[in-house]
Protein backbone atom coordinates (compact mmCIF):
# COMPACT_ATOMS: atom_id res chain seq x y z
CA UNK A 1 0.00 0.00 0.00
CA UNK A 2 0.91 3.59 -0.90
CA UNK A 3 1.00 5.96 2.00
CA UNK A 4 0.38 9.31 0.78
CA UNK A 5 -0.26 12.26 2.54
CA UNK A 6 -2.17 14.94 1.13
CA UNK A 7 -2.50 18.55 3.02
CA UNK A 8 -4.79 20.93 2.32
CA UNK A 9 -3.16 24.35 1.65
CA UNK A 10 -4.88 27.17 2.98
CA UNK A 11 -5.27 30.95 1.24
CA UNK A 12 -5.94 33.99 3.12
CA UNK A 13 -6.97 37.04 0.98
CA UNK A 14 -6.37 40.26 2.90
CA UNK A 15 -9.72 42.51 3.27
CA UNK A 16 -10.06 46.00 1.70
CA UNK A 17 -9.97 48.47 4.49
CA UNK A 18 -14.06 49.73 3.87
CA UNK A 19 -13.21 53.20 6.05
CA UNK A 20 -16.22 55.29 6.72
CA UNK A 21 -18.20 54.87 3.36
CA UNK A 22 -19.89 58.36 2.05
CA UNK A 23 -23.53 58.56 2.89
CA UNK A 24 -25.85 57.99 -0.01
CA UNK A 25 -26.46 61.45 -1.97
CA UNK A 26 -30.04 62.78 -0.66
CA UNK A 27 -31.79 63.97 -3.39
CA UNK A 28 -33.76 67.43 -3.01
CA UNK A 29 -32.51 70.29 -0.68
CA UNK A 30 -31.26 70.41 2.44
CA UNK A 31 -33.62 71.35 5.50
CA UNK A 32 -33.40 72.10 9.02
CA UNK A 33 -30.36 70.54 10.60
CA UNK A 34 -28.94 69.89 7.24
CA UNK A 35 -28.32 73.32 6.27
CA UNK A 36 -24.43 73.60 7.29
CA UNK A 37 -23.79 77.68 7.24
CA UNK A 38 -24.07 79.77 10.30
CA UNK A 39 -26.11 82.48 8.80
CA UNK A 40 -28.40 82.47 6.01
CA UNK A 41 -30.41 84.83 3.97
CA UNK A 42 -34.01 84.32 5.59
CA UNK A 43 -37.55 84.42 3.34
CA UNK A 44 -40.81 83.84 5.06
CA UNK A 45 -43.58 81.03 4.08
CA UNK A 46 -45.65 84.60 2.81
CA UNK A 47 -42.80 85.96 1.10
CA UNK A 48 -41.75 88.57 3.99
CA UNK A 49 -37.93 89.01 3.78
CA UNK A 50 -36.25 88.27 7.53
CA UNK A 51 -32.92 88.94 5.81
CA UNK A 52 -29.16 87.82 7.05
CA UNK A 53 -30.03 85.75 10.50
CA UNK A 54 -28.10 82.89 12.46
CA UNK A 55 -29.16 79.60 11.67
CA UNK A 56 -30.27 78.72 15.14
CA UNK A 57 -32.41 81.86 14.55
CA UNK A 58 -34.29 80.87 11.83
CA UNK A 59 -34.72 77.17 13.18
CA UNK A 60 -36.53 79.11 16.38
CA UNK A 61 -38.43 80.98 14.21
CA UNK A 62 -39.12 78.36 11.81
CA UNK A 63 -40.51 75.86 15.14
CA UNK A 64 -42.38 78.70 16.44
CA UNK A 65 -44.19 78.77 13.45
CA UNK A 66 -44.55 75.27 12.62
CA UNK A 67 -42.64 75.31 9.49
CA UNK A 68 -39.32 73.70 8.22
CA UNK A 69 -36.08 75.79 6.94
CA UNK A 70 -35.19 74.74 3.41
CA UNK A 71 -32.21 75.88 1.82
CA UNK A 72 -33.53 76.54 -1.89
CA UNK A 73 -30.62 78.41 -3.31
CA UNK A 74 -27.36 77.00 -1.74
CA UNK A 75 -25.01 78.28 -4.21
CA UNK A 76 -25.24 82.56 -2.61
CA UNK A 77 -22.90 83.89 -0.22
CA UNK A 78 -24.88 83.21 2.62
CA UNK A 79 -27.62 80.41 1.07
CA UNK A 80 -30.77 81.79 0.46
CA UNK A 81 -33.48 79.94 2.95
CA UNK A 82 -37.43 79.82 2.90
CA UNK A 83 -39.83 78.85 5.53
CA UNK A 84 -42.51 76.09 4.20
CA UNK A 85 -44.24 73.16 4.85
CA UNK A 86 -41.77 70.63 3.43
CA UNK A 87 -43.65 68.01 2.77
CA UNK A 88 -46.18 69.99 1.46
CA UNK A 89 -43.13 71.46 -0.92
CA UNK A 90 -42.20 67.56 -1.75
CA UNK A 91 -45.99 66.63 -2.77
CA UNK A 92 -46.55 69.33 -5.07
CA UNK A 93 -42.74 68.77 -6.64
CA UNK A 94 -44.12 65.23 -7.45
CA UNK A 95 -47.56 66.02 -8.72
CA UNK A 96 -45.68 68.42 -11.29
CA UNK A 97 -43.06 65.85 -12.26
CA UNK A 98 -46.00 63.25 -12.67
CA UNK A 99 -48.32 65.95 -14.71
CA UNK A 100 -44.81 66.87 -16.73
CA UNK A 101 -44.72 62.76 -17.67
CA UNK A 102 -48.03 62.23 -18.62
CA UNK A 103 -47.83 65.13 -21.06
CA UNK A 104 -44.93 62.99 -22.38
CA UNK A 105 -45.47 61.65 -25.74
CA UNK A 106 -43.68 58.27 -25.63
CA UNK A 107 -42.55 57.74 -29.74
CA UNK A 108 -42.59 53.58 -30.19
CA UNK A 109 -41.28 51.93 -33.64
CA UNK A 110 -44.15 50.08 -34.87
CA UNK A 111 -42.63 47.13 -37.29
CA UNK A 112 -44.75 46.65 -40.50
CA UNK A 113 -42.98 43.21 -42.23
CA UNK A 114 -43.30 42.46 -46.06
CA UNK A 115 -42.17 39.49 -48.77
CA UNK A 116 -40.05 41.17 -51.74
CA UNK A 117 -42.77 38.97 -54.00
CA UNK A 118 -46.45 40.54 -52.08
CA UNK A 119 -49.66 41.23 -53.74
CA UNK A 120 -51.39 44.88 -54.98
CA UNK A 121 -53.94 44.36 -52.50
CA UNK A 122 -51.51 43.34 -49.30
CA UNK A 123 -49.50 46.39 -50.26
CA UNK A 124 -52.01 48.40 -50.05
CA UNK A 125 -53.44 47.11 -47.05
CA UNK A 126 -50.13 47.27 -45.04
CA UNK A 127 -49.54 51.45 -46.35
CA UNK A 128 -52.97 52.31 -44.83
CA UNK A 129 -51.70 50.78 -41.51
CA UNK A 130 -48.07 52.53 -42.21
CA UNK A 131 -50.02 55.82 -42.66
CA UNK A 132 -52.68 55.09 -39.12
CA UNK A 133 -49.25 55.13 -37.60
CA UNK A 134 -47.40 58.02 -38.89
CA UNK A 135 -50.64 59.62 -37.89
CA UNK A 136 -50.12 58.57 -34.49
CA UNK A 137 -46.82 59.87 -34.05
CA UNK A 138 -44.84 56.49 -33.86
CA UNK A 139 -41.73 55.52 -36.41
CA UNK A 140 -42.22 52.51 -38.76
CA UNK A 141 -39.79 49.95 -39.63
CA UNK A 142 -40.56 47.79 -42.62
CA UNK A 143 -38.87 44.52 -43.01
CA UNK A 144 -38.55 42.26 -46.29
CA UNK A 145 -38.09 39.31 -45.44
CA UNK A 146 -36.21 36.92 -48.16
CA UNK A 147 -36.74 32.99 -48.29
CA UNK A 148 -34.69 30.69 -49.87
CA UNK A 149 -34.13 31.65 -53.61
CA UNK A 150 -35.53 34.74 -52.99
CA UNK A 151 -31.89 35.73 -51.73
CA UNK A 152 -30.84 35.75 -55.44
CA UNK A 153 -33.23 38.69 -56.46
CA UNK A 154 -32.64 41.11 -53.63
CA UNK A 155 -32.73 43.73 -56.03
CA UNK A 156 -36.41 43.37 -56.01
CA UNK A 157 -36.25 43.84 -52.20
CA UNK A 158 -34.62 47.29 -52.93
CA UNK A 159 -37.42 48.06 -55.44
CA UNK A 160 -40.06 47.48 -53.43
CA UNK A 161 -38.51 49.82 -50.56
CA UNK A 162 -38.29 52.45 -52.83
CA UNK A 163 -41.51 52.03 -53.56
CA UNK A 164 -42.58 52.32 -49.89
CA UNK A 165 -40.63 54.98 -49.25
CA UNK A 166 -42.27 57.21 -52.33
CA UNK A 167 -45.43 56.66 -51.50
CA UNK A 168 -44.95 57.53 -48.25
CA UNK A 169 -42.52 60.49 -48.99
CA UNK A 170 -45.86 63.08 -48.37
CA UNK A 171 -46.41 62.47 -44.74
CA UNK A 172 -42.94 60.22 -43.38
CA UNK A 173 -39.50 60.66 -43.80
CA UNK A 174 -36.45 58.15 -44.16
CA UNK A 175 -34.55 57.89 -41.02
CA UNK A 176 -32.52 54.98 -41.80
CA UNK A 177 -31.55 53.86 -45.43
CA UNK A 178 -32.34 50.27 -46.14
CA UNK A 179 -29.78 48.06 -45.41
CA UNK A 180 -29.24 44.01 -44.92
CA UNK A 181 -29.35 41.87 -41.62
CA UNK A 182 -29.07 37.96 -42.75
CA UNK A 183 -31.75 37.39 -44.92
CA UNK A 184 -33.80 40.54 -43.90
CA UNK A 185 -33.78 44.17 -45.54
CA UNK A 186 -34.91 46.61 -43.17
CA UNK A 187 -35.30 50.97 -43.50
CA UNK A 188 -36.71 53.23 -40.82
CA UNK A 189 -39.38 56.18 -41.75
CA UNK A 190 -40.42 58.55 -39.01
CA UNK A 191 -43.33 60.83 -39.44
CA UNK A 192 -43.09 64.51 -40.86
Amino acid sequence: MDARVYTKERVIVPRRFQGNAPAPAKDGPRINDEITSRTILLIGDDGHKYGEIGLDEALALGEEKGFDVVEVSPDNKPPVCKLMDYGKYKYEQQKKANEARKKQKVIEIKEIKMRPTIDDHDYDVKMRAMKRFFDEGDKVKVTLRFRGREMAHQHLGMDLLTRVQKDTEVFAKLEQYPKMEGRQMMMVLAPR
